[in-house]
């Protein structure tokens, strides 16, 4: 463990770009776990009524009114974006990084890479964030911050319940509001996300010839196809490039960039508190 920690290290010192592919695996290190006690915690009424068991499976359940599944996600949302500070695991990666030119590719939704203090510029969330509402049928391209709504929702919630005026309305259509996130085919690209996929495009193509080494981050086999099947890709095209992939049992590289890439199956928290400089490993 300490000799790929170093050579982790030398590897990010030595790097002209770094980019970052972060997934779910990431937050729940930063502590932003969607089982277990923290579940329990949050949603002890839901469990009760609804048998629920954790909050990714809790996202499709098929609530029979809106104003239950709102006071649902109004929490889920609450306590996942809102009443969060930056995790360790996020403000040691930007320790890392930040006098390094980065760029960061992620899944998650719940914002932690802008409170850690990523620049907005260098950030391209592919499938949406928690903070964000859009009309669910997706009669236009306007995202809507949602803040002040969800904290509504949260305070006057009751067994279970919003108030019915409460509940979440296109301002242009008149029909239901979704969360955005990436779910089904009315996810909402608006011109934010088009010019952040654009730079991120541009980050590529600007280092592809630079010792640019790819950071991936508790990336699992959800959604392969947005971060760990490119970086591959990308990695055995580029000669200069190099893959490091941390992860709590799932690190592995194809043999064909087996000698350009480093693997480490471990609790990403402390690795990062020791790539940062915060911590000695164990």
């Amino acid at each position: 463990m300490n000799g790929k920690v170093e050579l982790i290290r030398e590897k990010l010192q030595e790097a002209q770009a770094v980019v970052i592919g972060a997934g779910a695996g990431l937050s729940a290190a930063a502590g932003l776990t969607y089982g277990g006690e923290r579940f329990r915690r949050y949603f002890g009424d839901f469990i009760r009524k609804y048998g629920m068991t954790d909050m990714y499976s809790a996202g499709f359940y098929p609530f029979e009114t809106q104003e239950e599944k709102w006071a649902y996600w109004s929490r889920h949302i609450y306590y996942n974006r809102y009443d969060q500070p930056a995790g360790n695991a996020y403000l040691n990666l930007c320790r890392l990084v930040r006098d390094k030119e980065y760029f960061v590719l992620t899944t998650n939704v719940d914002h932690q890479f802008w409170l850690a203090g990523f620049d907005n510029r260098r950030i391209f969330a592919t499938q949406g964030d928690y903070g964000l509402f859009q009309c669910a049928r997706a009669c236009h391209k306007t995202l809507y911050g949602n803040e002040d709504q969800v904290r509504e929702m949260v305070a006057r919630q009751k067994d279970c319940r919003i108030p019915a005026e409460l509940v979440p309305r296109c301002p242009v259509c008149g029909g239901r509001m979704e969360v955005n996130l990436r779910c089904d085919g009315n996810f909402v690209e608006d011109g934010a996300w088009e010019q952040a996929a654009l730079r991120y495009q541009n980050f590529l193509q600007e280092n592809k010839r630079e010792r640019m080494v790819f950071l991936e981050l508790g990336v699992g086999m959800n959604t392969p196809g947005i971060i760990k099947f490119p970086f591959w890709q990308m990695t055995a095209r580029w000669p200069q490039t190099f893959y490091i992939c941390i992860n709590l049992d799932q690190a592995w590289a194809p043999e064909e960039i087996r000698d350009r890439s480093l693997c480490l199956n471990g609790d990403m928290g402390p690795v990062l508190e020791a790539l940062a400089g915060r911590r000695e490993m164990g």
